[in-house]
């Protein structure tokens, strides 16, 4: 059986990833393919309680390397019960974040190293990487306004955090993407979701069957 394509869709908050990864497996089954859509922290029942315990607001929360071992986790779980066997299977696994959010949130906005972050991967989930990552890029002020509209002033743990945060996310988001233009397409993500949908199946073309 041929393997399945593996797709994670990354960006910052508000960026518009569940909804583009919905509109993926749309068109995928519309072609005729076998598509899982999941998400990370979560993908499975471990990975979903620890969730819970990362993106909750009550307490005093965790330290950077606490948060990031519970990614790894999440990971580890989600890797080996779900994503892993949709692959063997022959289907197309997108997912809403996957390590490179761990390298740039606990790492780019947490300060852990990203040989730190890749490490934790490499022993959880044995390093897997997806074979393409849609870096969705949206400006700091239309963010603003979609999370705004979305959660008002509900954020999560991680949402909730400083603007100097995110910038540093974002910052650590675009170095990867420069350091690895053979896995990463950058997806101008400011448009409407039709839009950037577009741009989606543009820069999937490679991987298409």
């Amino acid at each position: 059986m041929i393997r399945g394509k593996f797709i994670a869709l990354e960006g910052g908050e508000g960026a518009g990833k569940s909804t583009q990864a919905r509109l993926l497996a749309d068109a995928l089954r519309s072609r005729g393919e076998t598509c899982v859509i999941t998400r990370e922290p979560g993908g499975t029942a471990g990975a979903e309680a620890i969730r819970g315990l990362l993106l909750g607001t009550e307490g005093e929360g965790w330290h950077p390397r606490a948060e990031a071992l519970l990614f790894a986790a999440a990971r580890s779980d989600h890797v080996e019960r779900l994503i892993v066997p949709a692959l063997a299977r022959g289907d197309w696994v997108i997912c809403d974040r996957f390590v490179d959010s761990s390298r740039a949130y606990q790492g780019g906005g947490g300060g852990l190293s990203d040989a730190e972050v890749l490490e934790l991967h490499q022993i959880g989930s044995g390093g897997l990487l997806p074979d393409l990552t849609l870096l969705i890029e949206v400006a700091p002020e239309i963010v603003t306004q979609r999370l705004a509209a979305r959660d008002g002033d509900q954020a999560d743990r991680i949402g909730g955090r400083d603007a100097s945060y995110h910038a540093a996310v974002a910052a650590a988001f675009r170095r990867f993407a420069e350091a690895e233009p053979g896995r990463f397409a950058r997806i101008d993500g400011n448009g409407s979701a039709e839009v950037v949908h577009a741009a989606v199946m543009a820069a999937l073309g490679p991987v298409l069957p």
